[in-house]
């Protein structure tokens, strides 16, 4: 018999730790990442733990997949299945519900549906020569990808344009390997939001963040010896962080570098999402502008009627 598996997604700013640590705490659930950064532990700000989310009525929900690694290793889709589903098992012979939290739209379909393409082998060489390519060198690599397999790739950040081509050059003389799939019946719940309001929470968050010591953290992190080429790979706010303290730019361009950025990126998480949908993938959308406790009776109400 299948496991059911709650997933509770949408773009960045709305709400979804917050939403997914209550709902858990009422339903007798443990918490799964599904985001690519929060595995690494002091990477905290930057990535948007918000562990204080996950004390609910003074009481710690279980959360997995978060703080599992040192700052500075490297952590792919192949490596993350395989925890998740470890993760997925750990819950379910605890008698527990898996509630699947995040908004890396490849990361959740990849949890959902498995992913053939995990067990593609990493091309060190290949790796060697994108490294060197500039944003827009990638996108050229990435525009000669044929559309039929380019509309199935996450090209949301540098590091998954290269994992992009390296996929593709692979199943150029490669039969794509056996998708294991997941023994699971998911119900996905995905948040929304006015699109301005977006744009504002971002802003805002973006603020709070660089206040509550965003910057600190990168440039402890570098003390720590971490290179500011491994800091950039990690995307957005440590590779603009990571140029602001080498002074590459000051910082009223890093902020807007950055907010530009993380609007670009809830854009593409949406676009994500959609394309989901247009493979048959059923989310039931959930106004991220009603209270937390709205939503959860709400999800839970529709659950009930299944």
């Amino acid at each position: 018999m299948p496991d059911p598996l709650v997933v509770i997604t949408g773009p960045t700013a709305v709400g979804k730790t917050r939403l997914a640590a209550l709902f858990a705490s009422r339903n007798n659930g443990e918490i799964i990442s599904a985001d690519s950064r929060q595995v690494y532990k002091g990477m905290d700000i930057g990535t948007g733990k918000d562990l204080g989310d996950y004390i609910v009525d003074g009481k710690q929900v279980p959360y997995h997949l978060i703080d599992i690694l040192e700052a500075g290793d490297k952590y792919f889709i192949n490596q993350y299945y395989k925890d998740y589903a470890a993760a997925l098992e750990d819950i379910r012979s605890r008698g527990k519900l898996s509630v699947l939290c995040g908004g890396s739209g490849l990361y959740i379909e990849t949890a959902l549906s498995g992913n053939a393409w995990s067990a593609i082998p990493i091309n060190a060489t290949l790796r060697e020569e994108l490294e060197k390519l500039s944003e827009r060198e990638l996108l050229k690599r990435v525009e000669q990808i044929p559309q039929k397999l380019l509309k199935q790739i996450d090209i949301s950040t540098t590091k998954r344009m290269k994992r992009g081509i390296e996929i593709a050059e692979y199943l150029k003389t490669n039969p794509e390997p056996q998708r294991e799939l997941p023994n699971i019946e998911a119900t996905i719940f995905a948040l929304q939001l006015d699109r301005e309001l977006v744009k504002k929470r971002i802003y805002e968050r973006l603020i709070i963040r660089l206040e509550e010591g965003m910057i600190e953290e990168v440039e402890g992190l570098m003390q720590q010896g971490i290179s500011s080429d491994d800091l950039k790979w990690y995307g957005l706010e440590y590779r603009w962080i990571t140029s602001y303290l080498l002074g590459e730019v000051n910082k009223e361009e890093m902020i807007d570098r950055l907010n530009i950025g993380i609007r670009q990126f809830a854009k593409r998480q949406m676009t994500w999402f959609r394309r989901m949908e247009k493979q048959g993938y059923v989310l039931h959308w959930l106004n991220a502008a009603r209270s937390t406790e709205e939503l959860v009776s709400e999800m839970e109400d529709l659950l009930k009627s299944r």
